[in-house]
């Protein structure tokens, strides 16, 4: 099926009516893979629900509208409207009349915009390609100028479809720490994580250690082909799931010299996906919350159990995550791959942050490296999930909002990467 802007217009008004009818089941239907393994059903309701909260209820679901300038994927716009303000519905239509992007979007048209930090005078930056055989993924390659060596980090983006700026909405956490980093001597490197720049070409049986290990390691090699770049201060710096990855990476390269995790989740993520949606429902409060809660947790369940096998289909599973997908992560403890590291690192963590936590994530990595040498662990206070600040109840409201990452974050790395 090829789709021009008349058809995305006819896939996104099919999708506003399944939103409308609250059938989220049947609206995931029409998620290409990368976006159905990054949003399940389940994640769909309870956003669609604390949106429709946070605007008084839904009033109107409008006619579509195509953006100008897109081919493909279409990029087509929803505008949602309830008694106390009104969101955007973001669809990318790709050819094969499937969606492959969504966000919903309380703050329009915003834009990132350089943060305070980044002295753009002080680096340059060009394209790269790391080869990876045929999932082969883009990045940038952010030098600072003069003739160093300068140290250099390899960034890591969360779990799901992210490309190299870690892009959510108007923010660009990546590239915040990209720039921030660079104007402070720091050589980076960032890329599309196979999942954005390979949608419907993943093999089957595609892992967390496929998503990471093969970019992360050929864009280590790359550095240090660099003549600007130390080949012994080349760290590994990864958010989220690519924090939990970084230590399986530095496992692979021992030469890698250190690791800086942020908001890094340590807790199985099967049962972490579970707390999120109970914090999502509780913000929601609608009817059907507490089923959509319990449908999760049923697969969880299963995600734990013996019966959990290779063959397993992944509708029964969390996330839309295939059976191999989880098996591999069951059998990958982050913590105890980091505390078998020699190596020094830097965990930084958000005290707002609702989806890795003090209490269920951090304790784990503070109970096994607080008294490792080398190893230090900061909290931010007013830190969320992408280390930008919040106010009031943390909610998924915030990673809306156009912001950037704390520059006390960006000191404090900085710092971290300059020590002796």
């Amino acid at each position: 099926m090829r789709t021009n802007g008349v058809g995305a217009l006819e896939v996104a008004r099919g999708f506003a009516a399944l939103l409308r009818a609250e059938h989220f089941d049947r609206a995931t239907e029409l998620f290409a893979a990368p976006l159905r393994a990054a949003v399940s059903a389940e994640a769909l309701q309870l956003a669609w629900a604390a949106e429709a909260v946070g605007q008084g209820g839904i009033r109107e679901i409008q006619e579509p509208e195509i953006e100008a300038g897109e081919a493909d994927p279409v990029r087509v716009r929803i505008a949602v409207s309830g008694a106390d303000g009104s969101f955007t519905v973001v669809t990318s239509v790709g050819s094969d009349g499937l969606l492959h992007g969504l966000r919903l979007d309380p703050y329009g048209d915003a834009e990132w915009q350089p943060p305070c930090y980044a002295q753009q005078h002080r680096f340059s930056e060009r394209e790269v390609l790391l080869e990876t055989g045929p999932l082969a993924v883009p990045g940038t390659l952010t030098l600072p100028d003069g003739d160093g060596p300068w140290s250099a980090v390899v960034l890591l983006a969360g779990g799901g479809p992210f490309d190299r700026d870690g892009a959510s909405g108007p923010n660009k956490p990546l590239k915040d720490l990209a720039w921030g980093l660079a104007s402070r001597q720091v050589a980076v490197l960032r890329f599309d994580k196979p999942t954005f720049a390979h949608p419907g070409r993943l093999p089957s049986g595609f892992t967390m250690a496929d998503e990471y290990l093969p970019p992360a390691l050929a864009a280590v090699q790359l550095l240090r082909r660099q003549p600007e770049v130390d080949p012994d201060r080349i760290y590994l710096l990864g958010h989220s799931m690519g924090g939990k990855a970084a230590p399986r990476i530095a496992a692979a390269d021992p030469s890698i010299a250190g690791l800086v995790l942020l908001a890094a989740d340590a807790q199985p993520m099967h049962r972490a996906a579970v707390r999120v949606a109970r914090h999502l429902a509780a913000l929601a409060a609608y009817p059907g919350a507490d089923e959509a809660v319990a449908a999760l947790a049923r697969k969880a369940e299963l995600v734990a159990s013996p019966e959990l096998t290779s063959e397993t289909p992944p509708e029964l599973l969390p996330l839309g995550f295939s059976a191999s997908y989880w098996l591999d992560l069951r059998a990958y403890d982050p913590v105890a791959t980091a505390a078998a590291l020699a190596c020094p690192m830097l965990i930084l963590q958000g005290g707002r942050d609702y989806q890795v936590t003090v209490a269920d994530d951090l304790a784990l990595w503070q109970r096994a490296l607080e008294n490792q040498p080398g190893v230090a662990i900061r909290i931010h206070q007013d830190a969320n999930h992408l280390f930008l600040s919040g106010s009031g109840r943390p909610s998924p409201a915030e990673y809306a909002r156009p912001g950037h990452v704390l520059p006390a974050v960006v000191d404090e790395i900085a710092a971290w990467l300059a020590r002796p």
